[in-house]
């Protein structure tokens, strides 16, 4: 590739109308859920157990999937979408989880989960929506204390506007056209590494570790210290 890799373009913080939420909630994302746990047992490894924090929690699939990997988890997902937190509560019940997962609506930074500090904070796909990306990195400041493991994963920003349709093609070529669309402006949207080390360096948080396990995600994990 030659010349300057593709400008981040911003997409609507909030994506929560009926039909998003339902196609989202819908949405084959077997595989990278799964990974999402995958990659965090083997970062953490052994018994975890404690309160955790997901957030942008969305309709609850990896909040109802990390429930059933660690039994002795408690966890409170935390998202701004009303339609996405009414399917989350309707997954939570069918999956007979509602004595473990609590889902509470608010926005960041303005609202807080109604708990904190968090033995573990995760979140998935949520950097790229938020407005202010320190808003997510000052929320773990301030809903993790020493000891609290960290993981989040986000989409990564391709180089070019042909790397994002071929990513469409490939991971959601079956799906909606409304997820089809909203992948693209994710990945159009995604931070790439070096971007965020530059955030969690502005927000005290330089010790996590940024690695990039497949072609479009990224991961950032660690302990706080």
């Amino acid at each position: 590739m030659t010349g300057r890799p593709m400008e981040r373009v911003p997409e609507p913080e909030l994506m929560d109308t009926p039909e998003q939420a339902r196609a989202y909630a819908e949405a084959d994302f077997e595989e990278p859920h799964s990974r999402f746990v995958v990659e965090f047992r083997s970062l953490f490894p052994g018994a975890v157990d404690g309160a955790v924090l997901d957030l942008g929690c969305g309709p609850a699939d990896i909040t109802i999937r990390f429930a059933r990997a660690f039994p002795d988890m408690q966890l409170l997902g935390f998202d701004a979408g009303p339609n996405m937190l009414a399917l989350g509560r309707e997954a939570v019940d069918a999956a007979d989880l509602a004595s473990r997962i609590q889902l509470v609506h608010g926005h960041l930074p303005e609202d807080d989960p109604p708990r904190c500090p968090y033995d573990t904070i995760i979140s998935n796909s949520l950097l790229h929506h938020v407005d202010d990306p320190m808003s997510l990195w000052e929320a773990v400041n301030r809903y993790g204390t020493t000891g609290t493991r960290l993981f989040i994963m986000d989409l990564r920003r391709p180089d070019t506007g042909e790397d994002v349709q071929a990513m469409v093609d490939n991971y959601a070529g079956d799906e909606p056209e409304i997820l089809k669309e909203d992948f693209g402006d994710s990945l159009h949207a995604a931070y790439r590494t070096e971007e965020i080390k530059s955030q969690l360096q502005r927000a005290g948080l330089a010790g996590l570790n940024i690695s990039e396990p497949t072609d479009r995600h990224l991961i950032v994990s660690g302990v706080l210290r």
